[in-house]
């Protein structure tokens, strides 16, 4: 079976660590310019519990 994606505008894209480095600048190149998926931009403030 050969496996079929949905074009970017019809899928929704999520991206953890957007704040800064690699997840900002994906976030950033998800968003501009509008390419009309939905983007969900997730951070985390504060240090990460161990």
């Amino acid at each position: 079976m050969k496996l079929r994606l949905k074009p970017i505008r019809e899928q929704v894209i999520v991206i953890a660590g957007a704040s800064s480095g690699i997840g900002a600048a994906t976030a950033e190149m998800a968003l501009n310019p509008p390419r009309g998926s939905v983007v969900a931009a997730a951070m985390v403030i504060g240090g990460a519990a161990c």
